[in-house]
């Protein structure tokens, strides 16, 4: 288990200083610190590694380790300084040399010492001196270790989950394509939303839009899982209740207690793109905007429950009449569940954003523009940022969105 040393060294405080030498008295003599400073060094000695690690307890300030402490026979002459810096990873050290060993005492701060000192130039005030700085560069060190190995695990865990977020397979047909995602745990970029989108070789266009239970890592990771299993199904040629019961199957086995479940929304658009079998598990359904008419939700009554909740639950899918020109705005409920003002008890719902998108068409609005007014849009209203993830993805044919590349905030 590793040891904790002393938390603080106040000005005027006691030091308590380990002395690790090789003395056929045993006793160590050291200075006295300067009358007046308030300062008393409190000496624990050791003649070997075994009492070293036996005395060492949590309030020991610093670790003075000499070093003509003969090895254990290996030939390395600092290994009793090693074995030390092993033994108290967290504690300062000093290394003890002779006057004429400054090439050994320079390389003992190279392996990892806080600094050395001169048997035959040590008084009071320099000793305490040299101990408190110690205990603060040590603490320097550590801290400046430590930020460095959460950057790197910050940076590890942002190409992580970039690399986790989907890249749209629509190669080869004509639907415009675009999409904002924003997690809602602070600096994720991945939350328990998940979307993606493919092309099967026959023409017909895949879309789904999902969000798992909770806000942490763990449904983050169930939701990456339940999309590529998606992924997987559909290109293997599976839809609508065969899909969405599958995927049950791979949430049962994947999530971590029976109170975990996720919402799902899955579209598959016929390779003309005039209709769509819609199937909806416990999901807000989509929203859909043909040409010369206003945005309004496609039909929403034969649903199923989210998947996780029922054993042996049915999926009905529905057919839907698009049309020649339209888009089709899928969401999660993070964009729907924010209030229409701060303080107050209403949340804008699906009627509310049906306004917000009418009034975002009336102005010209389309494609990422018309994702990003839509969730700027609820953020204002809501007084402030949504807490809950938000994903939105929006298709659409004839060109009435530019094709565009996902986006994310």
């Amino acid at each position: 288990m590793e040891r904790q040393p002393a938390a603080e060294t106040a000005k005027g405080g006691d030091l308590v200083l380990l002395v690790i030498e090789d003395d056929p008295t045993g006793i160590f003599t050291a200075p006295e610190p300067p009358e007046g400073t308030g300062t008393r060094l409190r000496i624990r000695t050791a003649r070997n590694l075994t009492e070293a690690e036996r005395l060492l307890t949590d309030d020991i300030h610093c670790i003075l380790v000499d070093l003509a402490l003969p090895g254990t026979g290996d030939s390395d002459e600092l290994a009793p300084l090693k074995d030390v810096l092993r033994l108290a990873p967290r504690h300062a050290v000093l290394a003890l040399a002779a006057e004429g060993d400054a090439e050994r005492a320079a390389a003992a701060v190279r392996v990892g010492a806080q600094d050395y000192l001169f048997r035959d130039e040590l008084d009071g005030r320099l000793l305490s001196r040299a101990i408190r700085y110690a205990v603060e560069r040590k603490r320097a060190d550590i801290a400046h270790r430590q930020l460095t190995e959460s950057r790197l695990r910050a940076q590890e865990n942002a190409r992580l989950e970039r690399g986790l977020l989907p890249t749209p397979l629509l190669q080869g047909s004509e639907l415009s394509f675009a999409a904002h995602y924003r997690p809602g745990r602070s600096r994720a970029l991945l939350g328990g939303d998940f979307y993606d989108t493919v092309r099967t070789p026959d023409g017909t266009v895949h879309a789904m839009i999902g969000d798992v239970c909770g806000h942490g890592p763990d449904e983050a990771a169930l939701g990456v899982e339940l999309r590529i299993a998606w992924r997987a199904l559909t290109l293997a040629g599976l839809c609508g209740d065969r899909l969405l019961s599958t995927l049950q199957q791979v949430l049962e086995h994947e999530r971590e207690s029976e109170e975990i479940f996720a919402t799902l929304c899955t579209v598959d658009i016929t390779p003309d793109g005039r209709r769509a079998g819609l199937c909806l598990a416990g999901h807000p359904s989509p929203l859909v905007t043909r040409r010369g008419r206003a945005a309004q939700l496609l039909p929403y009554e034969e649903g199923g429950p989210a998947l996780g909740l029922l054993p042996r639950a049915r999926w009905p899918r529905r057919q839907v009449e698009l049309g020649g020109s339209w888009s089709l705005m899928m969401y999660t409920d993070g964009l729907i569940e924010g209030r229409i003002g701060p303080g107050a008890k209403q949340r804008l719902g699906q009627e509310g954003m049906v306004e917000v998108i009418n009034r975002q068409l009336a102005e010209g609005l389309s494609g990422d523009d018309l994702l990003e007014a839509a969730v700027a849009r609820a953020r204002e209203l809501n007084g402030g940022e949504l807490t809950d993830d938000v994903a939105v993805l929006l298709l659409g044919r004839d060109g009435a969105q530019q094709p565009a590349r996902a986006a994310r905030t």
